[in-house]
């Protein structure tokens, strides 16, 4: 052989293989185990690095977030394979069985054998020869035994449901007291289900019915949301946020659930609004729409590098109406008159446990012990807000959690300490008519749970001051 083609073969295997789907997913359930980074965000960035085919990109997609969703429900299953224990093992090695035994039991298309021979061969590549041996034994033992992968129903039922559908113990305890075990269940069931892509139609520009024809007439199915009057759901349009509507100001991707608010908030045309918590800006630019952008949209946000995500969809949708300010919304009163908005939107800091479905990971780092300060920050804010509203106004709280003592308790405790504030009803045009009958409505309060329309779950309050 030549001198040269000697040379060009060593080039040729000093080149690194591209990853496959299921070491891009490994590296990312690994990182997001270790360094908590956030599943959605480190998918993203993965997925950019290391481009991949449709097939496979959804296969890692997949698996990332049904092996973050069903984590415990996994690890008790390990738990009978592994002699020392799940813990103990390297973070990387549990990972690999952990998405292994994902596959197995939640993927059913995929073949044992394949899945096993993946591990194995990673194993190999990423450790020593007593770890793709560990590796390949424990799955060929779940295979064995894989009809014995069962949650008995004789457990207690906040174990049980806790195990049968991966929630935390401590979650699921609550929600059961607060909910009753039947839709505490179908709650859980729901947050283990894949999102449907939402988008809210800018009404300045087209109709619901426009913007469904658009969308068919490119081939993409999109029908109108049974829940927000303003909403679609499109069924394989792929990433919203890269299309031509999204780019021009013609649609906003955001949640049914999200897009009530502005709803329940019913500005009009030449009113002055406070947006307290505004950021990343669907809300706002949702009240700015409702207003047809006239009037003025004041958005506060207490984190300055999120100042420009609203200035960003303002200036895509083309509204002239909005004003970003940087402060903490307790910090209000010392920017404005008392008493000098019609409209006030508190979209409060919660503990989010309405959007596990969107984020996953968020249910096993949230702690229980985080409810209380929780609730003294909503409260706070409440408190300080509310001296901006003139009498007459209305002050809409928002929350996309299902936590009664962030929600209903919340504003039990406000109407107690404010006499000056009542439940007001919501407006007629604010739900679809189907929704509307179908949905448990106090008066000026909705709690909207992940099950009912597969969307988030969220609290709605609409108070006005006398």
């Amino acid at each position: 052989m030549k001198e040269g083609s000697k040379m060009n073969s060593k080039i040729h295997h000093s080149k690194k293989l591209p990853l496959s789907a299921r070491e891009i997913a490994l590296d990312i359930l690994t990182r997001v185990e270790q360094d908590k980074s956030y599943s959605n965000l480190l998918l993203n960035q993965m997925l950019q690095k290391h481009p991949l085919e449709r097939n496979d990109a959804a296969l890692v997609t997949e698996i990332v977030y049904g092996t973050i969703q069903r984590l415990n429900t996994l690890d008790f299953f390990l738990s009978r394979f592994v002699a020392k224990g799940v813990q103990k093992l390297e973070p990387w090695v549990r990972s690999l069985l952990r998405l292994s035994l994902y596959q197995m039991v939640y993927l059913e298309r995929i073949p044992e054998h394949a899945i096993v021979n993946e591990a194995v061969n990673i194993a190999k590549k990423k450790g020593h020869q007593g770890i793709s041996g560990m590796v390949n034994g424990v799955l060929r033992n779940v295979i064995r035994q894989k009809d014995q992968l069962v949650i008995s129903h004789e457990l207690p039922a906040a174990d049980r449901i806790s195990l049968q559908f991966s929630h935390p113990q401590w979650m699921v305890s609550r929600w059961i007291t607060q909910y009753g075990e039947q839709t505490t269940e179908l709650i859980c069931q729901a947050n283990n289900t894949p999102p449907k892509t939402s988008a809210r139609v800018n009404l300045l520009k087209h109709t619901q019915t426009e913007m469904i024809e658009l969308l068919l007439q490119k081939g993409i199915t999109a029908v109108q949301s049974e829940l927000a009057p303003a909403g679609i759901i499109v069924e394989n349009g792929g990433n919203l946020a890269f299309t031509p509507w999204f780019i021009e100001g013609d649609i906003t991707i955001q949640d049914e659930s999200s897009m009530l608010v502005a709803e329940a908030l019913a500005p009009l045309s030449g009113m002055r609004v406070l947006d307290c918590c505004a950021a990343p800006g669907g809300k706002t630019t949702h009240i700015a729409e409702k207003m047809k952008d006239l009037g003025h949209v004041i958005a506060c946000d207490v984190h300055v590098h999120k100042i420009a995500l609203i200035q960003e969809q303002a200036a895509r949708l083309n509204l002239n109406s909005i004003e970003t300010i940087h402060s903490d919304a307790l910090d209000l009163p010392s920017h404005y008159a008392e008493e000098s908005f019609d409209r006030i939107l508190l979209d409060a800091p919660c503990s989010g446990l309405g959007v596990i479905r969107r984020k996953p990971d968020l249910k096993w780092s949230k702690q229980k012990n985080e409810m209380l300060g929780i609730c003294k920050l909503q409260s706070s804010l409440l408190a300080s807000v509310q001296r901006l509203l003139r009498p007459g106004g209305i002050l809409v709280y928002s929350t996309c959690t299902m936590e009664y003592e962030e929600n209903q308790g919340m504003i039990a405790r406000f109407l107690q300490q404010n006499a000056n504030f009542s439940l007001d009803e919501f407006p007629q045009s604010m739900f679809q008519k189907e929704a509307k009958s179908s949905l448990s409505l106090d008066k000026g309060m909705l709690q909207i749970l992940p099950h009912q329309y597969q969307s988030d779950g969220f609290f709605i309050a609409r108070l006005r001051k006398g």
